[in-house]
């Protein structure tokens, strides 16, 4: 962490509210807790309910979707999926019993509607009567999962002496789905585990833990709270945790670090705390809203849920940052010159070293020998390892791509074996017709021709007589490449040269999500512009250097590339996937690169703010660009290495949950911090800077550093 001067102000607002929260430590902190304690208790208690529409705007599936709901209102509500595998045929006397029970268990729910049986409708079993299938309605559209998990029990319960049943369908997959268990739990452990040894003091060890948690707490319940302005979807509280858990562990981190080296320099308790408020808390509050103002940049997507998932992470990270600078003031209040009690003990120093300089130190000189030969090694490398970016694909999870013991999936298999992969996933094509008697049957013929559709339904006109639909299914699932190519070509050329079919839209889940990841795709770029330049305005207003914001942003860029590659190649390519806990290769879920791309710039700017203010401080106190960065580097090393450990280790802990999509964006932001506070930080920065020299500092409209300034370094270097 970085000071802005060597003598801190104590006449400023920082300064001001510094001194309040240690003087008025027991209010604060008793409104600290009181407060915590009415959010927590309204938001977890009455927050608003998650939203998993992802639907809506102008794609033909948001058009056909629109269609069914307005003129086919018996198609509304979730549906689960049964499917029944007899190894010596459904028929079999000991079969039947089995499944026909399970049939009669299920009807028998006051959470469904009738339940069809294979054994009075031949089309829902297959030719050899071995695989079979049944959809049951859900009675409750806002059924809890809760609910729905005995369904899910009885169906796998029953499976067994030849008969296997799976029970698929979106609630009855997130009912399967086991809440993400003890990630945050073991995040916190290691970021304490992080702490210890970096501070050697249980004490200084749980002030940042203390005050992340308080902060986390409030700034959940506060999001559920929000929802009710802008909906989020599901995944946005595990999301918020994380970030929330990184970022507030690692600004506290930052602060306590700066106010034991007050206490090393003589300063007493409050002028300690006022110095770590001023300096490393001013840098907190612009690292912070760095990242809020990266997270804002979601909007640029035009994704309702996006927007809220934006707004939700930046209402955590906004509740860190105050929590930095009130809360953890007032507990520094409390511990004083105790903060480095209980120590871990330490081996006595070893005799004095020749070379006396810090190991970052030695690293910056050796770096800045060869600056060319470090920057284009360090360059190319990233590159390398961006490239599979190239070739990443977007879609939604579905039940093909969970863990084989999940029902969910042992139904997506039944029913692919039984009836093809693209059962799962069927087209929907909708159309307003001028009367009941239109007929719809050269589109139904020309869909049915096209390669790649296994079967077709008949047309099927609404009550009103205004509209109709019929479904189609793919030969190939969701996941597979081939299906978006299909959707492409029925929307491009089948259905625009059909008589009838030029008004014809496709939707469904399959069509919807094809939807979703062209549109993400689409805005990405609107929303890199954005983020960059409003990240670049705010780097320039602190550093007073464009061109070391310029720098920043490339070096940011090609670390969140770097981490888009690893992420293709391990989930998509499957290269150790499943040692990272993925059960097979699939496409990256739709809004996992784009809720990552801001959330990385963002926190690629903290260590940025942090390592940079530091050499801009050294810079102004010596005009030795050189010198500067190798003092920079060596005073904030140890504690941006602690930080970038405590974010990996929180990121990476989401491994061991269950939601492939929550696992994808853990497992990319923890490989974008690592490259950021390794190669970036280590190898990038000192090389580019040494590179660009006086250049550095360029503004537009501020003079050069005077020649006396430059000679009197010079002198120094000497």
């Amino acid at each position: 962490m970085s000071d802005h001067s060597a003598t801190p102000r104590t006449d400023g607002a920082l300064a001001a509210l510094a001194r309040f929260c240690h003087r008025r430590r027991r209010l604060v902190l008793l409104a600290w807790i009181i407060g915590v304690a009415a959010v927590a208790f309204a938001g977890f208690g009455f927050g608003a309910p998650s939203d998993n529409d992802f639907s809506g705007g102008d794609s033909g599936s948001a058009k056909a979707q629109a269609l069914i709901e307005k003129h086919f209102p018996d198609r509304q509500g979730d549906t689960l999926t049964l499917a029944v595998k007899a190894a010596r045929g459904i028929d079999d006397p000991a079969s039947r019993r089995r499944i026909e029970k399970v049939i009669a268990e299920l009807d028998a729910s006051p959470l469904t509607g009738p339940v069809t049986s294979p054994y009075r409708d031949a089309t829902l079993v297959t030719p050899d009567r071995r695989i079979a299938r049944m959809t049951i309605p859900l009675t409750d559209k806002e059924v809890e999962k809760s609910a729905v998990r005995p369904l899910v029990d009885t169906v796998k319960d029953a499976s067994g002496d030849g008969v296997t049943l799976g029970l698929g369908g979106e609630r009855a997959e997130k009912a399967e789905t086991p809440p993400q268990g003890p990630s945050e739990g073991v995040g916190v452990l290691t970021a304490a585990v992080i702490l210890f040894v970096s501070f050697g003091s249980l004490v200084a060890m749980g002030l940042p833990i203390v005050t992340a948690l308080m902060a986390i707490l409030g700034g959940i319940a506060l999001m559920r709270l929000v929802g009710y302005l802008v909906p989020a979807p599901d995944f946005t509280v595990l999301v918020a945790a994380m970030i929330g858990l990184g970022v507030g562990i690692d600004y506290a981190l930052f602060i306590v670090t700066r106010y034991r080296e007050g206490l090393r320099d003589g300063d007493d308790p409050e002028r300690a705390t006022v110095r770590a408020i001023t300096t490393a808390g001013h840098a907190v509050l612009f690292a912070g809203t760095t990242v809020v103002i990266a997270v804002l940049g979601l909007a640029v997507m035009g994704q309702r849920l996006m927007t809220g998932v934006a707004v939700a992470a930046s209402v955590t990270v906004l509740v860190t940052m105050i929590a930095a600078v009130t809360l953890l003031p007032a507990l520094l209040g409390f511990t004083g010159r105790r903060i480095d009690s209980l120590r871990l003990p330490r081996r006595a120093s070893r005799s004095r070293s020749l070379d006396r300089r810090p190991p970052a130190e030695r690293w910056a000189v050796a770096v800045q020998r060869r600056p060319l030969l470090a920057a284009v090694l360090a360059g190319a490398g990233l590159l390398v390892v961006a490239a599979p970016a190239l070739s990443m694909r977007l879609s939604l999870p579905d039940a093909s791509v969970q863990p084989h013991d999940r029902s969910s999936y042992t139904s997506y298999a039944i029913l692919s074996e039984g009836f093809g992969p693209g059962y799962g996933a069927p087209l929907i094509f909708a159309a307003r017709i001028g009367s009941a008697d239109t007929d719809l049957r050269p589109v139904v013929e020309a869909v049915g021709r096209t390669g790649g559709i296994a079967s077709v339904t008949p047309a099927r006109t609404s009550r009103d007589g205004r509209a109709a639909m019929f479904m189609a299914f793919p030969e190939t699932g969701s996941q597979d490449e081939a299906t978006a190519d299909l959707v492409h070509e029925l929307r491009d050329d089948v259905l625009p040269r059909t008589p009838g079919g030029a008004g014809v839209q496709v939707g469904g889940p399959n069509a919807g999500g094809i939807d979703i990841a062209e549109e993400v795709g689409s805005r990405l770029p609107l929303m890199i512009a954005v983020v960059l330049a409003l990240s670049l305005v705010l780097l320039v207003a602190l550093v007073r250097s464009v061109t070391i914001a310029l720098q920043a942003a490339v070096m940011n860029l090609l670390s969140i590339g770097a981490a888009y590659g690893v992420l293709v190649a391990v989930v998509q390519w499957g290269w150790l996937g499943s040692a990272f806990g993925f059960p097979t290769e699939m496409p990256i879920t739709t809004w996992v690169p784009m809720m990552m791309f801001p959330l990385l710039f963002g926190l690629s700017m903290d260590y940025e703010v942090f390592l940079i203010s530091r050499v801009r401080e050294e810079y102004g106190r010596t005009g030795d660009t050189r010198a500067a960065v190798t003092a920079g580097l060596a005073r904030t090393a140890k504690v941006i290495t602690a930080a970038a450990a405590i974010m990996i280790a929180v990121f990476a802990t989401s491994l061991l949950g269950s939601d492939v999509s929550v696992k994808q964006i853990g497992l990319g932001m923890a490989v974008a911090v690592l490259i950021d506070a390794t190669v970036v930080r280590m190898i990038l920065v000192p090389a580019v800077m040494e590179l660009c020299g006086r250049a550095n500092w360029w503004m537009p409209g501020r003079r050069a550093p005077k020649a006396a300034a430059v000679r009197t370094a010079e002198k120094v270097r000497a």
